[in-house]
């Protein structure tokens, strides 16, 4: 390994980081000055991040410098309303897992997360994962609701098998971001994937029918078909960051379709009249569920769970 290099940050722990460079991971640290930049992060350096570093005598990394990224998804950070969390960096396509009981995934969570990744030109594919476990008329109705705003949406069930080679054909060639609650099954369906990673994998909390943290820190792994996943631990909630009230609908596929034919050019589609995204949900071409997180959006964001 030369002294000077360039590579791409494959774990992320807040000590300490792997960067895969040269056919090889390295351990490495980051060089203080990078996170005296006024970073509004709690994570100055993230997954996926590419980075300049320097090998110290010992062998070991110290990253001096941070790449510019293409892309990232981010959240509001846990009890810090001004600083944010960085999830992963550089990715070409989001797969969000999610789960109609066992845990219950809540549509806000999903509806924030989407419009986070649609901020920031992330493709999202949505994963139905346990889809064994529920009910056949709550799977219809999601993806009625999700498929009708735009996205794709895929059931799959790990244990089984089922959906897991669609899931395979996604992410060749890809850096992909699975993401998703505690107990969705994110673990375990990388597993089901590429079943030569050594990836955590843990049941739910029988109390609280919650699931239990497996992955402790983002992890960045190649996989044998070609590609690189990076696997998240499992996100309470998704607080937005530093999108306006005035643009939060053009990250709404179905509002954005439909906005043009309103009678103002800044309609806030709350209250105008002649408002074409309000008559699209009254005639049930937006789904009611979809506009109504929009106005929690715009609302209460504050209060939302993070």
């Amino acid at each position: 390994m030369e002294r000077n290099f360039t590579g791409i940050v494959t774990r992320a722990t807040g000590s300490w980081y792997e960067v895969f460079a040269g056919g090889r991971s390295v351990r490495c640290r980051i060089r203080g000055r990078i996170r005296l930049r006024g970073v509004r992060s709690t994570n100055p350096v993230v997954v996926g991040d590419a980075v300049r570093c320097l090998t110290d005598e010992e062998g070991e990394g110290i990253i001096v410098d941070i790449l510019p990224r293409r892309n990232y998804v981010i959240r509001r950070a846990s009890n810090l309303s001004k600083e944010s969390h960085i999830i992963a960096a550089n990715i070409d396509q989001a797969l969000l897992l999610a789960t109609l009981s066992e845990p219950e995934t809540a549509p806000e969570f999903v509806d924030r997360f989407l419009v986070t990744c649609e901020a920031y030109r992330i493709p999202v594919v949505l994963l139905l994962s346990k889809c064994d476990l529920q009910h056949p008329d709550a799977l219809a109705a999601f993806r009625a609701v999700y498929e009708g705003a735009g996205y794709r949406v895929l059931e799959v069930t790990a244990v089984e098998g089922r959906g897991v080679e669609e899931v395979r054909a996604l992410l060749t060639g890809r850096t992909t971001l699975v993401a998703g609650n505690s107990g969705v099954g994110k673990s375990t369906l990388v597993q089901a994937i590429d079943p030569t990673l050594d990836i955590r994998i843990g049941a739910l909390s029988e109390a609280h029918r919650k699931g239990r943290h497996t992955t402790t820190f983002s992890t960045m792994y190649p996989l044998a078909g070609g590609g690189w996943i990076i696997d998240t631990p499992g996100i309470k909630g998704f607080g937005l960051l530093d999108i306006d009230d005035a643009e939060l609908w053009h990250y709404f596929p179905e509002m954005l379709r439909v906005a043009p034919e309103c009678r103002f050019y800044n309609c806030t589609h709350t209250h105008e009249p002649g408002c074409a995204v309000r008559e699209a949900v009254e005639c049930g071409t937006i789904a009611p569920e979809r506009y109504e997180s929009y106005l929690k959006m715009l609302s209460d964001d504050e209060k939302y769970r993070r």
